[in-house]
């Protein structure tokens, strides 16, 4: 039986400072490792054998995932890392204080930009301080300027449907160590969630979400393995019953 574990990365220095990350390549926090060691262990003792590991392209994903497989005693597990998996693109916004944003444009437009399905954030300038054109990791992609949720999970699918679906259709058991937006849209694929349903998703960080697969790669149970750090979604909650 396939099986998919997804697992967000764990807090990062932006996130404690409460600023739109996005593209840009912060690093964990002291309690990001913490978080992201203690998801590897969950799976140490759960006995859950992985065989293919999946990361984007920023550290703090890529960390979550070294320190996941270290925990969980299989740092052997192949990694393939690919930018499709990164955070959403927050544009304009990138780099800036929540609440600042918030006092500057107004808390209805920043809450639009932030939790509306398909209503992206203003373009990001060309040459600004946040522009990934040069990123070598990059190279030869058509990169967005802003992204949606519906955006990210464009360039979230083909990568889905051509890299990792190969995979558990084998019977394989994969990890995939990404970020909020990037793991909303495969739980929206995966669970046919509707625009306004993946709206009301929180992903909590570095808790691992096991979804166990039938051979259709429909979900047949799913439950987060830190019960105390569980996130309530409905269509989970139904399937672990």
């Amino acid at each position: 039986m396939p099986k998919l574990i997804l697992l967000r990365h764990g807090q990062s220095q932006w996130n404690l400072e409460n600023r739109f990350t996005g593209w840009v390549d912060v690093n964990l926090t002291a309690e990001g490792e913490a978080q992201a060691t203690r998801g590897g262990e969950l799976i140490k003792e759960q006995g859950i054998e992985i065989d293919l590991a999946f990361t984007s392209v920023l550290t703090r994903a890529i960390r979550t995932c070294n320190l996941a497989l270290d925990a969980a005693g299989q740092t052997y597990v192949p990694v393939i890392k690919d930018w499709r998996l990164n955070e959403r693109h927050y544009g304009g916004l990138t780099g800036l204080d929540k609440a600042e944003t918030a006092a500057l444009h107004g808390e209805d437009q920043v809450k639009i930009w932030r939790r509306s399905y398909d209503v992206p954030p203003p373009e990001l300038e060309a040459g600004s301080d946040y522009d990934f054109a040069g990123d070598r990791r990059y190279a030869g992609s058509v990169l967005p300027l802003t992204e949606s949720l519906k955006t990210t999970l464009d360039r979230v699918l083909p990568f889905w449907e051509a890299t990792i679906v190969p995979e558990l259709k084998k019977g394989e058991t994969v990890l995939v160590a990404a970020h909020g937006n990037s793991i909303r849209a495969i739980i929206k694929l995966l669970f046919d969630l509707g625009d306004a349903a993946i709206l009301e998703v929180e992903v909590p960080t570095g808790n691992p979400l096991v979804i166990e697969l039938d051979d259709n790669l429909r979900p047949m149970s799913a439950h987060y393995l830190d019960v105390d750090r569980a996130n309530t979604l409905p269509v989970l909650g139904a399937l672990s019953s």
